[in-house]
């Protein structure tokens, strides 16, 4: 084995039993890989991945293509994480009896994107606190009152039970494991290889202001550019104008044609993305913060938190901080 990847530090093996069902999204896949590159950073096979399914076999993807599994059995496993789909997926009584059974042999048990309806059906989210994709996050909450959803999450751990959002908050998820696992310079070492950014902090946003900002032209995506490396300036309409090459007429036209915002309301969304962040990797005082990301002072700042996020900045860093901490 090559020494770029392996560092040669034995540990002891953990066992994961992944469970797939029909029409599965291979996205949820990359914790997987996740843990297969722990074991190359470690240079020992510290994961064991077994994929699993109710009734064993091949079971296709929602791409179309199927993988082997092995049926549900008396196995016990370190961790179990129940995989996603596109869809809820129907529950059966095997399910079900295989959910309850892990949280009571395994040392944890998750739950990315949809996978936490199985877990709630299973009543094992009674109580706890716990997350999903944005997308089904209301109807997580409606068909299980008891849950404490909460939407905005990238991932909660509440005792031994994990869930995250969807797609690539699988791979936090998976970080945040390895880190307790085995120590932050591992996790820190998989997401390099991974290309990806240090394990986000589970209290941190699915959402992005970026998202909102699809323009269709070169001129309204360099103002935005522009606003996001000015933000401590002004950011007037005749500045980010000038930065399109455009009139203030033109460009306020063009902005909210090609956004659905106006550029005022576009640099605020920006200034709290920033400032979220910041506090989410909690270096900063929130009068630092307010004046790093343009807002002069925290009475501005919460306002803004406030309007956009219907939460207050202490609100944000309480929730970054104890999404931080691993249980």
């Amino acid at each position: 084995m090559g020494s770029d990847f392996g560092q040669g530090i034995w540990c002891a093996m953990h066992k994961i039993g992944f469970v797939v069902f029909p029409g599965f999204q291979l996205m949820g896949f990359s914790a997987v890989t996740a843990f297969e590159v722990a074991n190359l950073t470690l240079g020992e096979p510290a994961y064991e991945i077994e994929l699993l399914s109710e009734p064993g076999g091949e079971i296709k993807s929602s791409a179309g293509f199927g993988v082997a599994t092995k049926a549900f059995d008396d196995t016990a496993y370190d961790t179990v994480i129940f995989g996603a789909g596109t869809t809820i997926e129907p529950m059966t009584p095997g399910l079900i009896a295989f959910a309850q059974r892990s949280v009571q042999t395994s040392r944890r048990v998750a739950a990315p994107c949809t996978g936490a309806f199985v877990l709630a059906e299973s009543g094992l989210l009674d109580g706890r606190r716990a997350t999903t994709h944005w997308v089904f996050a209301r109807q997580l909450q409606e068909r299980f009152p008891a849950v404490k959803v909460e939407e905005d999450r990238i991932f909660i751990v509440d005792g031994s039970v994990w869930t995250s959002a969807g797609m690539t908050a699988s791979i936090d998820l998976a970080l945040a494991m390895i880190e307790k696992d085995h120590s932050q310079d591992v996790a820190r070492s998989v997401a390099r290889k991974l290309v990806v950014y240090h394990r986000r902090a589970g209290g941190q946003s699915q959402f992005s202001a970026l998202l909102d900002l699809e323009p269709k032209s070169d001129r309204i995506q360099r103002s935005i550019e522009y606003a996001k490396a000015h933000l401590r300036s002004m950011l007037s309409v005749d500045e980010l104008a000038d930065a399109a090459s455009l009139s203030a007429r033109q460009f306020s036209r063009a902005f909210r044609a090609e956004t659905g915002q106006s550029p005022a309301k576009a640099v605020e969304n920006l200034r709290v993305e920033a400032a979220r962040l910041m506090m989410e990797q909690g270096r900063h005082s929130l009068d630092v913060i307010a004046e790093e990301t343009g807002f002069a002072d925290r009475d501005r700042m919460r306002r803004a938190f406030l309007r956009t996020l219907g939460q207050p900045p202490q609100t944000i860093r309480r929730n970054a901080r104890e999404g931080a901490t691993i249980q």
